[in-house]
């Protein structure tokens, strides 16, 4: 029979030791008041697991568990909910993002990495994208981005296969998308795919010089002339308007972006739409590149997830390390959350996961069984045990 909880089987697929070295990193425990940085991130994960909407709701829900937490590893008393607002204002929201990096390092190396049926060989799939979460100023008056509003911007660097962040910067919600995108280091091998709002194009000649890829949405105001057409797939994709080599124009433009660039017309069905791409790999095929930028929704989907199942669009603490230590806990919940659905045996989609295991928190049954087989009836095997005796 198994004692410890779904719940408590999840959090401990984070090694405490690796943890233990990263507290000890940033003096995480220093003035810990008894309150020690795992205790803390069990509460702050558990914020998301159970979608509570207050420190409130986390102590009285996490106290009326039966028996005592040391499962959890919180072997001493829970946090009063002072105590809990006071850790997530003072203990450095460092110690989270680190924690997140080190999952994500792990998740790639023990090969548990989704597959996509979209292969470049030898390169790197990130899809660049930000997303704004809307705050009250007067509540949250750090977070400035237009004189009676407030926001946070979450700037993101997705790994397609992963269908998780591999950089994630977070800013005032007034920070530009290309100021962030400028500071970029990304490897040689890398194809990154954004929307227009990354058009900068003294940055993409830099990349363009490393080697990196680029498939990005052109703007409607871009100048440039049309050097020659290449032939257009004949059968298989009729969605293709226009495949061509272009140059710009505009002095300035043509300054910062002096190469060929490769410019293709694809036709959405869903919007209706005509959607100018350009790239600056001129062998992919047209129907490739076309692919490539329809990928791009990927990030879309991630920052939905994000901000539906987990408490992202409201906080439980004012200040700015509040704020910051919900999101990197956000971030974790969702990495550990997609690692339980890479190992799963059962098919599972990533919302019926989220309300599944949320509904189960506190069930005391193997997390492996209750993955691979959710709807099998408890206590089954003992039955088939008992047959066989006969």
């Amino acid at each position: 029979m198994v004692n410890m909880t779904l719940f408590s089987q999840t959090i401990n697929k984070i090694s405490r030791a690796r943890f233990n070295s990263i507290v000890k990193k940033f003096q995480g425990d220093k003035h810990s008041k008894g309150i020690n940085s795992w205790t803390h991130l069990v509460c702050m994960l558990f914020l998301h697991f159970a979608k509570a909407n207050s420190i409130r709701e986390i102590y009285y829900l996490l106290k009326s568990a039966t028996g005592n937490l040391n499962h959890l590893g919180i072997t001493k008393k829970l946090p009063s909910r002072s105590s809990l607002s006071y850790i997530n204002k003072h203990r450095s929201w460092k110690i989270f993002r680190a924690l997140y990096y080190e999952l994500l390092e792990m998740l790639i190396s023990s090969r548990r990495c989704g597959k996509t049926k979209l292969t470049i060989p030898n390169k790197k799939f990130l899809i660049l994208d930000s997303t704004t979460v809307t705050l009250c100023l007067k509540t949250f008056n750090w977070a400035k981005y237009h004189q009676t509003k407030g926001a946070i911007k979450l700037h993101m660097l997705l790994d397609y296969d992963l269908c998780l962040p591999t950089y994630v910067y977070i800013t005032e919600g007034r920070k530009s998308d290309i100021s962030v995108a400028q500071s970029l280091n990304l490897p040689s091998n890398t194809v990154l795919v954004a929307d227009r709002a990354y058009i900068d194009f003294r940055m993409l000649n830099r990349w363009h010089n490393k080697g990196i890829k680029f498939v990005i949405r052109l703007k409607d105001n871009i100048l440039y002339k049309s050097l020659r057409e290449n032939p257009l797939p004949e059968n298989n994709a009729q969605h293709i308007l226009k495949d061509e080599i272009i140059r710009l124009i505009e002095p300035q433009s043509k300054k910062n972006y002096p190469e060929d660039l490769r410019r293709i017309v694809v036709y959405d069905e869903e919007s209706g739409q005509t959607i100018e791409i350009i790239t600056n790999d001129l062998c992919w095929t047209a129907e490739t590149v076309s692919e490539l930028y329809k990928k791009r929704w990927q990030v879309e989907i991630f920052f939905k997830e994000l901000k539906q199942h987990l408490k992202i669009k409201s906080f439980i603490g004012t200040s700015e390390n509040a704020v910051l230590i919900q999101i990197w806990t956000a971030l974790i919940t969702i990495l550990l959350l997609k690692y339980l659905k890479q190992i799963a045996k059962y098919n599972w989609s990533l919302s019926n996961l989220i309300a599944f295991i949320r509904f189960n928190l506190f069930v005391k049954i193997s997390l492996e069984q209750w993955l691979n087989e959710p709807f099998k009836p408890p206590g089954k095997e003992i039955e088939e045990i008992q047959l066989k005796i006969f």
